[in-house]
């Protein structure tokens, strides 16, 4: 029996296949991160610490509105640190910790998801390198210890350790959860100091200035030693 549908009426489902197609998800992926970079770039989100939050918003919707905005700005490639300062400086320790790692959660969730939605697909066929392959299969299998321990190590880019998980097949359970409860000490940190510099010789200021610097010596022995490591592997 001939088909008599015209040729014409596959053109719009050719046309929804290309779209959807992975290579076009993953194109979307990379305009809308390129544009949020640039929108980073000209807004200058570090004017936080020095404008301050609107005046117009104050109170307990002040600290929602600035979790929900930590949220967006992270999955837009806005470093955390500036962020967990502001947040500190505006609503001082226990307000700013509180909406800085609802936000944590918030922005690693939503770059979760674009990346899920939008780049697994097209980036798994990928993972040829033997490091990436590795990672891929640690996060797999093991995704709340492995996504823990990243967010326990400071160094290693938010943002990327968000899409990278989003590529690998692990579950938005472990990774909120581990999220939330690895991201704690490094933000309590920054927010503490953001809500003490005005006192720069105070114990509490001090002290989490020690924290930073002293888990980022750590992060840059252990990158170094992982490093020397891979360069000292033989090739398969």
């Amino acid at each position: 029996m001939l088909d008599a549908t015209p040729p014409s009426a596959g053109l719009p489902a050719r046309c929804a296949k290309a779209l959807l197609s992975p290579c076009s998800r993953l194109a979307l992926l990379a305009a809308l991160l390129s544009a949020a970079a640039t929108t980073v770039v000209l807004y200058e989100p570090q004017r936080l610490l020095a404008g301050g939050w609107p005046p117009q918003v104050s109170g307990g919707s002040a600290v929602v509105l600035f979790a929900i905005a930590y949220g967006i700005c992270t999955a837009a490639l806005v470093p955390r640190p500036i962020l967990n300062l502001a947040a500190g400086a505006l609503f001082g320790s226990g307000f700013g910790l509180a909406s800085a790692l609802v936000g944590t959660v918030l922005g690693a969730g939503l770059a979760f998801g674009l990346g899920r939605l939008l780049g697994q697909e097209a980036l798994r066929p990928l993972l040829r390198a033997r490091w990436l392959a590795a990672a891929d299969r640690q996060l797999s299998r093991h995704g709340f210890r492995s996504m823990l321990l990243v967010r326990l190590v400071p160094g290693v880019p938010f943002a990327a350790a968000n899409y990278g998980a989003a590529v690998s097949r692990m579950g938005w359970l472990p990774f909120l959860l581990a999220t939330a409860i690895g991201s704690v000490p490094n933000t309590a940190a920054y927010v503490v100091a953001g809500s003490r510099a005005s006192a720069p010789t105070s114990p509490a200021f001090l002290i989490s200035m020690a924290f930073i610097a002293l888990t980022g010596l750590a992060a840059l022995i252990v990158a170094w030693r992982k490093r020397a490591g891979l360069r000292s592997r033989p090739p398969r």
